[in-house]
């Protein structure tokens, strides 16, 4: 079955006439700026810092849909390739093309594939109930990983501690911001009129 993501219909509430490819090439912008601010960020956290990156990469995928969600992370990636420094740890660790192809250059590169598969998921409703959510957000973050642990081993050697470098000091702050959106998504559906959060 396929539904409508949460932007579309908040959108078609709120805003009327012709000038839809405005409004949504204005929402891409928007986005692209949200993502640059996320990677800038960084909470305290055990065991590491965590910034809320993949929170909004994710997040931004399903709230787009599929085809906003991509565009607004392939601006975003467009952005850094061209020389601006919107990745985190920019400029310090290097910009464009020569941070893109460092040790965390796939994890950029899977943001892409992992926005546009919640956003296809969320057009299926599985933004609206918390357990679906919470799985969505779980499979983006697993091919967010699936790309940056497969170049980060490229880079630097398989040899080397790369799940202990790449994963492990990540995974708690990545429940907590699956926590957070499976939350998050499904309580904007009922304050907008669609399904009740707590159902599961």
């Amino acid at each position: 079955m396929s539904s409508t993501t949460l932007y579309p219909t908040l959108a078609d509430r709120t805003f009327s006439g012709p000038n839809t490819a405005l409004r949504n090439a204005v929402l891409v912008v928007a986005g692209s700026l949200a993502l640059w601010l996320s990677a800038k960020l960084q909470v305290p956290f055990y065991p590491v810092p965590m910034t809320m990156q993949t929170f909004v990469v994710l997040v931004i995928g399903t709230a787009f849909g599929w085809r906003l969600g991509a565009a607004t992370v392939a601006l975003y990636l467009a952005e850094g390739a061209v020389g601006l420094p919107v990745f985190a740890g920019a400029p310090e660790k290097g910009i464009g093309l020569a941070y893109m192809v460092g040790p965390t250059g796939g994890y950029l590169l899977g943001y892409l594939p992992a926005a546009a598969l919640c956003g296809f998921l969320a057009s299926r409703g599985w933004d609206r109930r918390i357990a679906t959510m919470a799985l969505s957000m779980l499979v983006g973050t697993v091919v967010i990983y699936a790309f940056g642990l497969s170049w980060l081993g490229t880079v630097v050697g398989w040899d080397k501690p790369v799940l202990a470098w790449g994963l492990y000091p990540f995974v708690l702050g990545d429940l907590l911001k699956l926590a957070l959106a499976a939350a998050v998504l499904p309580m904007a559906w009922r304050l907008s009129g669609g399904q009740p959060s707590a159902s599961l």
